[in-house]
């Protein structure tokens, strides 16, 4: 048994979803969320770029003093992985691409496979790799979608808010027509604009939230390392940001259905 928090972290308010998932699942864990919502979005940064930011938000964690860290951020995972790594010190690091693949892979019937990512996971090319080491005759198409992180960002997530619906047909227009039947949500923010998303594909596709895809791999490195918390007690949740305390609570008490309290801002280029 380990009562250390899991630290997880994102660009914003993305990796809510994967709080989610984790509180539905294993209400008994304590976590440390962090948004890195001074450098957000992350999608338009380049691999150095973001390596850098990964780092300082690893260095974060660390000194929290977690037992594992969730990488709730699909381009962090794409682009900075083994960095994360090697700056997490041999903690258990888990990120977010691996897991949806197989999500995906398990369910795709046509092997038409399609993700919607941040321009900077389109560019890695990771979630084609991952794909296709699961099922080599997939065929995949990426899609850079860079305008949905910024309105979750803001706030705009209401499926008839008109940006988002003209946002989310933009990019669901290539998927229809590449005969998609899996859509993974490259990106742990599109899960938050899901309705609007759905309403863009159109019926008949499965959508693979990835934050959520990559949380029972996190829970079975734990139960593997016999690192899980103790089940007979409730878990912490402590949320720190690096800009814009009050709206990080505020859009993510909407989004969570539960207060976000007690964010502390931080300044992440000090770690």
């Amino acid at each position: 048994m380990d009562t250390r928090p899991i630290g997880i972290f994102d660009s914003g308010l993305g990796g809510l979803t994967a709080v989610r998932a984790l509180v539905r699942e294993a209400p008994w864990e304590s976590f440390v969320y962090l948004g890195d919502t001074a450098n957000a979005p992350y999608g338009d940064k380049t691999r150095p770029e973001l390596t850098a930011l990964s780092g300082h938000n690893i260095r974060f964690l660390r000194s929290r003093d977690v037992k594992a860290v969730l990488v709730a951020c699909n381009t962090s995972t794409a682009n900075a992985m083994d960095a994360m790594v090697r700056e997490a010190g041999g903690l258990p690091v888990v990120g977010v691409i691996r897991a949806a693949a197989r999500a995906a892979a398990e369910l795709a019937g046509s092997g038409r496979i399609a993700v919607m990512a941040t321009a900077a996971t389109v560019r890695s090319g990771a979630y084609e790799r991952a794909i296709r080491e699961l099922l080599p005759e997939a065929e995949v198409l990426a899609v850079a979608c860079p305008e949905l992180v910024p309105l979750v960002e803001s706030g705009r997530t209401d499926p008839a808010d008109p940006a988002l619906g003209r946002a989310a047909e933009e990019y669901a227009g290539p998927i229809r027509a590449f005969g998609a039947d899996t859509v993974i949500l490259g990106c742990t923010h599109y899960p938050i604009v899901r309705e609007a998303i759905e309403a863009a594909l159109g019926p008949g596709m499965a959508l693979v939230d990835s934050g959520a895809a990559s949380v029972g791999t996190l829970l079975a490195a734990l139960e593997a390392r016999n690192a899980l918390g103790d089940k007979k007690s409730a878990g912490t949740r402590q949320f720190f940001c690096s800009a814009r305390r009050e709206a990080f609570a505020r859009h993510g008490t909407t989004f969570l259905g539960w207060p976000v309290e007690n964010v502390t801002e931080i300044d992440i280029e000090r770690y």
